[in-house]
């Protein structure tokens, strides 16, 4: 290679990292995975984003569905400020939430619903935040003896994040690692969720006449059903 090539390389790369680090933008979460991912809509796609220097129960965890229901409480439906750091090996964009002025990431940490995972531990704020919860106890740290993710997932290696690519919303696609289970219109929580569930999950049965838009109680306005 040469060193003309080289560099174009080079200053690719950085402009990639750089169009991932520190961008602040405003969305609206979508789907919560569980107690530290979320998916977002952005410009007509999707994108998943994990929480940055927190690591939650994994869903199949105990406590997994505790900790992914207070996010979603926090930010289900929601427009939330992200400022992104980095991504990930699976694809993932590694940013803080908040909403409201509320810091989501660290609140996870005062529920007690997920450990601090800072690079080194260096973030004093979340460790303090975490000793706290500890010695209420709250959240996790009133069980006896929660293991911390990071080890559960060294015994169960097959629940390691899916690298995914992030479609069109409006194409249709084949399933992403993000579809849940849900396959009724009383288990959607917006009209973004539904049409998330159609378009990129196939299930067909949110859209009963075949029009394209599933779930009318979420995605038609109420008067408009009336008349």
């Amino acid at each position: 290679m040469n060193r003309a090539a080289a560099r174009w390389i080079c200053s690719v790369l950085l402009c990639v990292n750089a169009s991932a680090f520190g961008e602040e933008f405003f969305a609206r979460v979508i789907v919560v995975l569980d107690g530290d991912t979320v998916l977002i809509r952005r410009s007509n796609r999707l994108v998943r984003i994990r929480l940055a220097e927190i690591d939650a129960p994994e869903k199949a965890q105990i406590f997994g569905a505790t900790s992914k229901r207070s996010l979603s409480d926090m930010v289900m439906g929601k427009q939330v400020k992200i400022i992104s750091e980095t991504m990930d090996q699976y694809g993932r964009m590694v940013a803080h939430l908040s909403i409201n002025g509320l810091d989501v990431n660290a609140e996870q940490i005062h529920r007690g619903m997920a450990w601090e995972y800072s690079s080194y531990h260096s973030n004093k704020a979340l460790i303090a935040l975490q000793n706290e919860a500890k010695q209420v106890p709250r959240g996790l740290w009133a069980l006896s003896n929660p293991t911390p993710p990071w080890e559960w997932r060294k015994l169960h290696p097959s629940t390691k994040p899916v690298a995914v690519t992030s479609p069109a919303a409006n194409h249709s696609a084949a399933p992403s690692a993000s579809c849940g289970n849900k396959k009724h219109c009383s288990e959607m929580t917006s009209c973004d969720e539904a049409k998330y569930y159609l378009t990129q999950c196939g299930v067909k049965s949110l859209d009963g006449d075949g029009d394209g838009t599933p779930c009318k109680n979420l995605c038609i306005p109420q008067q408009k059903i009336k008349n």
